[in-house]
């Protein structure tokens, strides 16, 4: 089957591939191929794509996922390679956010913190291949 990680600026990753892992809104969902026709939203997480004995992970800021007639596509604002994100980058933004929800005192948009934290943990995740 195909698939095709598209964002605003670029196509992050376009081929053949044997399997795909998402994060819906729903849950976690493995698709194969001859998988039933489907679109569904995508949370904040990693996609992880297999080519035979090869896996790949991406950290998904959100965005769409369809899949028709063997064709995977996802639209999504920010998607980054695993092998392309700064670990250490991804680490200091997940303390910063940490700090920001655990501090009672400061005032801060809590919405905005946990999604700070849900884009540094997807980074990591998709770096360290988890």
């Amino acid at each position: 089957m195909k698939l095709k990680i598209i964002t605003h600026e670029r196509i992050v990753f376009e081929g053949e591939v044997d399997e795909i892992v998402i994060q819906a809104q729903t849950g976690q969902m493995g698709i194969l191929k001859d998988h039933i026709p489907m679109t569904t939203v995508l949370e904040i997480g990693v996609t992880k794509v297999r080519q035979g004995d090869k896996e790949r992970f991406f950290a998904t800021m959100g965005g769409v996922f369809q899949f028709k007639d063997d064709v995977a596509t996802i639209l999504t604002d920010v998607c980054e390679a695993g092998s392309d994100i700064d670990v250490t980058r991804a680490n200091d933004a997940k303390s910063r956010a940490e700090a920001r929800l655990a501090d009672g005192t400061a005032k801060i948009d809590s919405q905005r913190a946990q999604a700070a934290l849900a884009r540094s943990l997807a980074r990591l995740k998709a770096a360290l291949n988890k």
